[in-house]
């Protein structure tokens, strides 16, 4: 089940054991027993670790982001920054962490005496990540959490094994003890035993809107909190432009990340009528010279992007492109002649296949951005303030990125709302999710 199979080639490099069921438990038990650290240790020397950590993600960049090229076929240097943002997301919960975490005063009207909010961990979290950013993903889960005092059972995406290895032995090496952070090969069936288990105490999902319900479905259950992030077809919207060439070149980077595999990547490019024809015209011929030939990150993920541009055309839509899908690699693409109310436009297209769509003014294209199951992020494109305002309030999404792409940061949380998932992580919320703020009320 899990092995290390190159998308470029189709070769097997590796295969890792399944674990065992004795494995799980075995698992489970350590990361309990590591909560007593959790509970002991300070914020400060809890960030002394985190500190470490990404010191050693940057002195292992090279072997990080070669093992992501290999297991998932992610250009290298995209995967060599996926590393550089490990480091900033784990520095900057070293840097904060003791801010974060410090007493809360409550300024009490209800009658004598103080009272305080303080914040302790919960105990053990069930991470389960995906494979597009094999080593962002975990950073963004387990970061935030080791700094509460969190400790964490890690299950990764099958096809990402190596990179699961190698960062649980970054974990060790940083100085975080046996517990605080286990790695496990574990099944879907494992995956629910685990959650039901009376130790672990939350669930965190990045992946499908189809893994997160029958995870949040098992979780709710047991009264187990999830944080989920989920699928996005994000709105990138045009409205006016003074240099439409670099809108242009925005909106193909957007698309182009991670060869079109990553949730919050712009898919749906939705343009006032009068910037349109010029819009597709530059878009399509920069999209398709620009593509980094990397292949997609199987075989599979190409055969069901297939489908679905199939199925757009089939339905009326009109693609540019250029080239044939060869084995795992897709060439990038233009869909243009939608319409909302057609099947492809309610989908999320993982690959670096965009849609185009014409709208009136920017009542339409709203209208266009939120005719969707998802809201995970969202990019506004506009020379008018008043009007990026106005719009971003009306968007129906977790984030809105106002005349810019690639604008994530450590310090900014991260989620949607909708179909798009639950909760957020990074920044300070990314703090609070997995948090026992417990009140303290003295009276006298």
């Amino acid at each position: 089940m899990y092995a290390v199979t190159d998308p470029a080639t189709g070769e097997v490099i590796a295969t890792y054991p399944t674990a065992t069921d004795a494995e799980i438990s075995s698992a489970l038990e350590l990361a309990h027993r590591a909560t007593a650290w959790g509970r002991t240790s300070t914020a400060a020397e809890r960030a002394t670790a985190l500190r470490r950590l990404g010191d050693l993600h940057a002195e292992h960049r090279a072997a990080l982001a070669e093992g992501i090229v290999r297991e998932m076929g992610k250009p290298l240097a995209e995967a060599e920054g996926e590393i550089d943002f490990c480091v900033e997301i784990y520095h900057y919960y070293a840097d904060h962490a003791e801010e974060f975490l410090a007493d809360e005063r409550i300024d009490v009207t209800s009658g004598p005496g103080e009272a305080v909010l303080r914040r302790f961990p919960v105990g053990v979290l069930l991470g389960i990540m995906p494979w597009n950013f094999p080593a962002y993903q975990v950073a963004r889960f387990a970061a935030p959490n080791l700094a509460v005092g969190n400790t964490i059972v890690l299950k990764h995406a099958p096809q990402c094994p190596g990179t699961a290895a190698l960062l649980e032995e970054l974990f060790v090496r940083a100085g975080f003890p046996e517990g605080a952070y286990v790695n496990v090969y574990a099944t879907n069936d494992q995956v629910a035993t685990m959650i039901a288990d009376p130790r672990v105490q939350g669930v965190s999902l990045t992946g499908s809107e189809r893994a997160g319900s029958a995870v949040a479905e098992i979780a709710g259950r047991h009264l187990k909190k999830v944080v989920l992030e989920l699928g996005g077809s994000d709105p990138f919207l045009v409205l006016s432009a003074d240099d439409l060439d670099s809108v242009v070149d925005a909106a193909v980077a957007s698309r182009l990340d991670n060869t079109g595999q990553a949730c919050n990547a712009a898919k749906r490019f939705i343009v006032v009528a009068d910037l349109y024809e010029a819009f597709v015209e530059r878009f399509a011929e920069r999209l398709l010279a620009q593509q980094s030939g990397a292949p997609l990150s199987s075989v599979a993920a190409a055969e069901n992007l297939q489908r679905q541009v199939d199925a757009a055309v089939a339905q009326g839509a009109r693609l540019v492109s250029a080239g044939e899908r060869k084995g795992a690699y897709f060439p990038a693409g233009v869909l243009t002649g939608l319409t909302p109310d057609l099947p492809v436009a309610r989908e999320e297209l993982f690959g670096p296949v965009a849609l185009v769509f014409s709208a009136a003014d920017e009542e339409e294209a709203v209208r266009i951005a939120n005719d969707t199951p998802y809201g995970l992020g969202s990019y506004v494109f506009t020379t008018d303030p008043a009007q990026a305002e106005r719009v971003a309030d009306r968007i129906e999404a977790g984030m809105v990125f106002i005349n810019g792409v690639g604008a994530e940061g450590a310090e900014l949380p991260f989620g949607g709302v909708k179909r798009s998932g639950i909760g957020r992580e990074l920044g300070r919320l990314g703090m609070e999710e997995f948090v026992n703020k417990k009140l303290i009320r003295t009276v006298a």
